[in-house]
């Protein structure tokens, strides 16, 4: 199943690891990596996945 939405929970490191992982989908915000507006979630599949899998606060989730 393709991915159709990203959330990031309260509990953000700032470590940057989505960033550079996913960084179509990801950007660091003042407090919080945050999720990009308005992009094709089904062409980042495997690395949000991937960013989510390697998220060392496990804070980044996804819905299929």
């Amino acid at each position: 199943m393709a991915i159709n939405k990203v959330w990031i929970e309260e509990g953000c490191t700032l470590c940057e690891l989505c960033v550079s992982t996913c960084p179509a989908v990801f950007v660091m915000g003042d407090e919080t990596a945050e999720v990009l507006e308005e992009i094709d979630l089904s062409a980042q599949d495997a690395c949000i996945r991937e960013a989510a899998d390697l998220c060392p606060a496990e804070v980044i989730h996804f819905s299929e």
